[in-house]
């Protein structure tokens, strides 16, 4: 599968995931987390959906650019995603505050496909 395509497909995935998500936390979890417990789980969809449509612009600009580094960005954002929005679903869900430790990574792996992202844009 093209590269294009699959980043465009899994970006509507995640996207789609982050949208239940959100209805999720906000009809079904509203009444049983606590306030700090529902603003992470909001924080994780949030970030979740940002770093989707961020695979729209890597699928976008590999169409038009083919760099091997987008490669390199898409699969960025979507560790991050697994990571950083993963860990904190989980940790609200589980109350497994350990996985806390876990979340900076994800927000690593975001930057690293952002600044990746840059640098084919201003590379070209």
């Amino acid at each position: 599968m093209a590269s294009d395509r699959l980043f465009l497909g899994l970006g509507a995935l995640l996207a789609g995931v982050a949208v239940a998500l959100g209805a999720f936390g906000a009809h079904g979890l509203r009444s049983t987390l606590t306030p700090a417990d529902l603003a992470t789980f909001e924080t994780a969809v949030r970030y979740q959906m940002y770093h989707a449509l961020a695979l729209f612009v890597v699928a976008g600009a590999w169409a038009r650019l083919e760099a091997p580094l987008l490669n390199v960005a898409g699969w960025a954002f979507v560790v991050g995603i697994v990571l950083f929005s993963g860990s904190l679903y989980t940790l609200v869900l589980s109350g497994q505050r350990w996985l806390g430790a876990v979340t900076p990574l994800g927000g690593v792996a975001f930057l690293v496909g952002w600044v990746l992202l840059a640098w084919v844009a201003l590379k070209r």
